[in-house]
């Protein structure tokens, strides 16, 4: 019983530390966008001053050359912030369309200063090209 109530307690520490943000009002739910590749290939431009999408290519943020699916804070040899590495998050679609907003209001003392991409077909098209695991 005690285990159970030692989980129970680690599982809403981990949850309370991580309080999603709610979508901005108006904003378009991602499973209702289809995002393009080829138009996430130049939406991606403003991210490459950090990020690079090939693999093991780190920069100032960490590769995101597989990142849909991957759990936050694990390219090995990138040195992430507590918040991000400790996050708990898995970079589902989804979670990469919301974080994308306001990458500083979804996970709180995150190193990413990027301020956010309002554009929701944007960012849908960004997941896109990602998706592709892209070679340049």
């Amino acid at each position: 019983m005690i285990r159970f109530a030692l989980a129970t307690v680690a599982v809403l520490t981990a949850t309370a530390a991580l309080a999603v943000p709610p979508l901005p009002p108006g904003t378009p739910a991602f499973a209702s966008l289809k995002g393009d590749p080829v138009a996430g290939k130049t939406d991606f431009t403003v991210c490459k001053t950090c990020h690079s999408a090939l693999a093991g290519q780190n920069r100032i943020g960490p590769s995101l050359h597989g990142v849909v699916g991957r759990k936050a804070g694990t390219i090995p040899g990138f040195t992430y912030s507590a918040a991000n590495k400790n996050s708990g998050i898995t970079w589902t679609e989804p979670v990469i369309y919301q974080y994308l907003i306001s990458p500083q209001a979804y996970v709180p003392g995150t190193k990413m200063t990027y301020p956010g991409q309002k554009d929701a077909q944007k960012r849908a098209n960004i997941i896109a090209y990602l998706k592709t695991n892209p070679t340049s």
